[in-house]
């Protein structure tokens, strides 16, 4: 099949099956381009769409993102994960208003120097808000081009990814460009999906090379598998007299980097100690069941363990803690795992 073949028939099947409701594809400037891409990231259209639809309401222009304190911008963002997009995204702002009069570049070469912005990231920004031409490779569209061409291999893997964008730059049409991005992505996400393709419905059945080999469930590649390492930390709950518990903020930097959560300690003596040089009483401890928490790269098992706060005097609150109400909560960032403890015991805790 030629290129332009493969083109017809993705605008052919995109014009009558496509999603173009989606509240990002209207108004399609590319700080609201941006967002919607970002957000998307290994996250499914349903979850995004009332985050974005929040997020957009605070932050309806760069200026707006790029003038809030990052707190609030983690706080919109708190059970989305991965909260590293949402810390890029307030930089990245910050940088569009300072260096660029908050105007996006117009080169891909250019939009790549942003914070968490990658080549296919930026090639989707123009090419949907401005027509430009830039071909795209993210998950979805990796998984159509590997499918097609039956491309063996696992696409993290440099050479797959070399012939990957080789194809994808070939495939790309010089005209409706913008769609056509929305078409490859919306392909991969309705029609080519991870599990149970398609292939009936999809307009490239009768050239798509694993599927003439019935091989679609192999392709793409996938990663090397490693056992996932297990790390456990007790969490220190400390509780004072009105109820509140103590929050810390995390480093800018690493797991769950700026977002607030218990204070942590890698075994109970630790903890002990940690509770004791914050004025908690042992004697008043009590053990919640484990739970666990995974990411790409570990498994965390988390402990939490409540102490009451021994001075009924006024708490003090010193930078980088705070004293979290569980009945009035701050707008703070907070990691999924941490905001569903926090309403656990907001349901058990007996306020005094």
């Amino acid at each position: 099949m030629t290129p332009a073949e493969f083109q017809h028939r993705i605008m052919e099947w995109f014009d009558r099956h496509g999603r173009t409701t989606l509240p990002w594809q209207f108004n399609k400037t590319p700080y609201r381009v941006w967002i919607s891409e970002i957000m998307l990231q290994q996250t499914q259209v349903a979850t995004v769409i009332p985050y974005y639809e929040r997020f957009m309401e605070r932050f309806p222009s760069v200026q707006a993102l790029a003038e809030a304190e990052v707190d609030e911008v983690l706080h919109l963002w708190t059970g989305l994960g991965y909260y590293t997009r949402a810390r890029n995204l307030h930089r990245a702002a910050q940088i569009l208003v300072n260096d660029w009069q908050g105007e996006f570049p117009s080169t891909v070469e250019e939009v790549v120097t942003l914070p968490g912005v990658g080549r296919s990231t930026a090639g989707a920004i123009l090419s949907i808000s401005r027509g430009t031409w830039a071909p795209i490779l993210d998950g979805n569209v990796k998984r159509v081009l590997s499918r097609y061409a039956a491309i063996e291999g696992w696409p993290g893997q440099s050479a797959v990814e070399k012939e990957l964008w080789e194809l994808a730059e070939r495939l790309t049409p010089e005209a409706r460009v913008g769609e056509y991005t929305q078409a490859m992505m919306d392909m991969g996400a309705t029609l080519c999906t991870r599990s149970k393709p398609m292939c009936l419905l999809c307009p490239l059945e009768d050239s798509c090379e694993a599927h003439q080999q019935h091989r679609e469930a192999e392709f793409p590649g996938k990663k090397p598998r490693k056992a996932l390492p297990e790390k456990t930390r007790h969490l220190l709950i400390l509780k004072d007299e009105q109820g509140r518990v103590l929050l810390e903020q995390r480093p800018p930097t690493g797991i769950w980097g700026g977002l607030w959560s218990f204070p942590e300690a890698l075994n109970r003596s630790e903890l002990d100690d940690m509770a004791q040089s914050r004025g908690g009483k042992a004697s008043s401890k009590i053990t919640l069941e484990p739970r666990q928490h995974t990411f790409s790269h570990f498994h965390l098992q988390m402990i939490p363990v409540i102490y009451d706060l021994a001075d009924s005097g006024e708490v003090m609150e010193v930078s980088g803690q705070l004293w979290y109400n569980l009945r009035q909560p701050e707008e703070v960032g907070l990691a999924a795992p941490v905001k569903r403890l926090l309403l656990e015991l907001d349901a058990t805790l007996v306020m005094t």
